[in-house]
C-alpha cells in the first residue's frame, strides 16, 4: 500500500507535458521546408519561443551551420551563420 502512495505522489509530482512541445505535424513542417532550402538537423533542436520557432544548428548544403528562426506560420525571419 505504501508502494501505491509513492507511486500516486510520484506521478502527481511529474511535470506535465509541457506547452513547449512540438506535435509531429509541425516537425515535419519545418523539416520539410528546411529540405527545400537544402538544410537539415536534428529535431530535438527545434525551439519554441513565444513567436515561432528557434532552429539550432541548422546545417546547410555546403557544410555552413546557422541558427534559423521562423515565425507561427514557418516563415524564416532570421538567420545567423554560426
Amino acid at each position: 500500500m505504501k508502494n501505491i502512495g509513492i507511486l500516486i505522489i510520484t506521478g502527481l509530482l511529474a511535470a506535465p507535458a509541457s506547452a513547449d512541445e512540438i506535435d509531429t505535424e509541425t516537425v515535419e513542417r519545418i523539416e520539410a521546408y528546411l529540405a527545400s532550402i537544402e538544410c537539415q538537423m536534428d529535431p530535438d533542436d527545434i525551439e519554441v519561443e513565444d513567436d515561432g520557432y528557434d532552429l539550432d544548428d541548422v546545417i546547410c548544403k555546403g557544410g555552413n551551420q546557422f541558427d534559423i528562426k521562423l515565425d507561427k506560420d514557418l516563415n524564416e525571419v532570421s538567420r545567423k551563420a554560426e
